[in-house]
């Protein structure tokens, strides 16, 4: 199987210590070889960070306060499930080790697989767990899914991303569900993908690029800025997120094991799999058309935390993220949903290259939060712009 060729090559260098290397064009090494995400890690987060010690006292004391919080009401919290391994499990410890009445949130972007749907499901219907189903208008999606590929940016999958955790923190605010629990965890994401390779959230840039190249209002897509949830709904309407997993010993192949075995859950080849469009944007269009291979950052997360060598990586990264032949469907299947003939979509694939740059967008401002939310240490993760 041959191995994708990217359309931007840079001068090669590759951390000696785990796997990322210079498709982050901001990287630095030391005179070791050693990269800066690995150098932060060891500073910043392992200092402070056990893998195999648990805080049951401090969870239980954050369930508690939770339940207090939610006493009168049908639900105390809420979480959004992918039907991956984080969520999944996120939801076991929520109503069978921290006790609490969780309320599932599912958010429909058209692009799920089956796979993913029969996991959610084995998951509600095993823990007996209410769910709700937020259906995002398809004809708004995909149209500003096919604006975000003509921009010729590398985050096409923000519209995606944006849609889920807007309609979320919407849905819990509108409904006065205070806190929100989140799958985001330390063991599996110490290395986050360069701002480069998947850019934040900018519901500035998303306006600007979809007045650009859409066809159709948003009149019903979700949003929801970074100054709406962090402030707007953390100060004034007291939406609290919090991150069980950080609290447990998180082994993800164990916890997986385990969700197969309880539950019949099935894991997914990669990381975010789960989803056709993802499992695309990841496994073919990223490293196609920029050189960025987000199996990187997992793998060298995972080196850090001890759950995979570096060898093991290091072979792994000589195969394709997913099966030729199965990228070509998924094309061809992507292309007829976004209402283009293949031919098109190729076309699109192989213009030229941009960057948030080309657009209106809120950069600054990310920027400033990030710097403000590491002084504070509430950020210890190395992320540059």
């Amino acid at each position: 199987m041959a191995i994708y060729i990217p359309k931007i090559k840079r001068e090669y260098q590759r951390c000696t210590q785990c796997v990322m290397d210079t498709t982050d064009s901001m990287i630095e090494f030391d005179e070791q070889g050693v990269c800066d995400h690995c150098r932060n890690f060891e500073k910043n987060i392992k200092p402070y960070w056990n893998p195999n010690k648990e805080n049951r006292e401090e969870l239980e004391k954050v369930a508690a306060q939770i339940r207090k919080d939610g006493e009168g009401k049908d639900y105390d919290c809420i979480l959004g499930m992918s039907g991956g391994a984080d969520s999944s499990y996120l939801a076991y410890i929520a109503k069978e080790v921290m006790h609490l009445r969780p309320l599932i949130y599912v958010v429909d972007t058209g692009w799920n697989l089956n796979v993913a749907v029969e996991n959610i499901e084995k998951i509600v219907k095993g823990m007996d767990l209410d769910m709700y189903t937020d259906v995002i208008n398809w004809k708004e999606m995909s149209d500003f899914q096919l604006s975000m590929f003509k921009s010729g940016i590398s985050s096409c999958d923000a519209p995606q991303d944006h849609a889920i955790f807007a309609s979320l923190y919407n849905y819990a605010v509108k409904h006065g569900i205070k806190w929100v629990l989140t799958g985001s965890n330390n063991s599996t994401e110490f290395v986050r993908p360069p701002v480069e390779w998947i850019y934040m959230n900018d519901l500035r840039m998303y306006k600007d690029i979809h007045k650009k190249f859409g066809k159709r209002p948003l009149k019903t897509y979700p949003t929801c800025g970074i100054l709406k949830y962090r402030l707007l709904y953390k100060y004034v309407y007291g939406m609290k997120r919090f991150y069980p997993l950080d609290y447990v010993v998180y082994d993800k192949a164990k916890a997986e094991e385990f969700l197969h075995e309880k539950y019949g859950w099935t894991k997914y080849e990669n990381k975010h799999y789960e989803n056709v469009f993802t499992r695309f944007f990841e496994g073919y269009y990223l490293p196609y058309k920029f050189g960025f291979d987000t199996r990187k950052n997992v793998f060298s997360t995972q080196i850090l935390a001890g759950t995979m060598t570096r060898e093991e990586a290091l072979e792994k990264l000589k195969t394709n993220p997913y099966d030729t032949d199965q990228m070509e469907q998924d094309k061809e299947y992507i292309a007829k949903k976004l209402g283009i003939s293949t031919e098109e979509f190729d076309e699109i694939i192989n213009a030229p290259a941009h960057t948030p740059d080309d657009y209106k967008n809120s950069m600054w401002m990310i920027r400033l939060g990030v710097h403000i939310c590491q002084l504070l240490g509430i950020e210890k993760r190395n992320m540059r712009f």
